[in-house]
């Protein structure tokens, strides 16, 4: 690679980091070609992304981004899945770490905040927006007589615990 690539990969990287809301940083020892492609067709699937960079190159792609703070994990082989969605790179990496050996999760950002391996598994454990939505939607055409019930709860509590008091003086 000449200069004037390296220049280019430089910019495209950190246009790349510019616009990603999640990077995660993996290291794909002993991956096949065959298990990349598969674990790049995922990716695809779920609207993220999976590339192997240079260590060097993404250093200063890193510099003056939000992700600046993940230099320290670009150390022998990396490669890096990145997403606009929050979780979906997360996901697809841990579910794949967890059913191949050959890839392992170093750590990632979410916006400027670093996360360590735990933190990533954490995030891609997360449910996703759209089932968060679909469980509000659940929440919120319940039957009133349930909200209702829920909402009375707390008060018939309270009008238990007054009326054991009064009849704890009565007595």
């Amino acid at each position: 690679m000449n200069r004037a690539q390296k220049v280019e990969q430089v910019a495209s990287l950190n246009a790349l980091f510019g616009a990603a809301t999640l990077v995660v940083v993996t290291r794909p020892v002993g991956l096949t070609v065959a298990q990349a492609t598969d674990l790049r067709r995922r990716m695809g699937d779920a609207g993220a992304r999976f590339k192997v960079t240079k260590n060097r190159l993404t250093k200063l792609a890193l510099e003056g981004t939000a992700f600046e703070g993940l230099t320290g994990l670009f150390v022998g082989p990396t490669a890096i899945a990145y997403s606009d969605d929050p979780v979906a790179a997360a996901r697809v990496a841990v579910d794949f770490a967890d059913k191949n050996e050959a890839l392992d999760i170093m750590g990632g950002g979410l916006g400027e905040q670093v996360l360590d391996a735990e933190g990533v598994t954490a995030l891609a454990r997360l449910p996703s927006l759209d089932e968060l939505r679909a469980r509000l939607i659940g929440m919120i055409q319940t039957p009133a007589t349930r909200v209702a019930g829920v909402l009375q709860a707390p008060a018939g509590q309270l009008a238990r615990l007054a009326g054991a008091y009064a009849n704890k003086d009565a007595a």
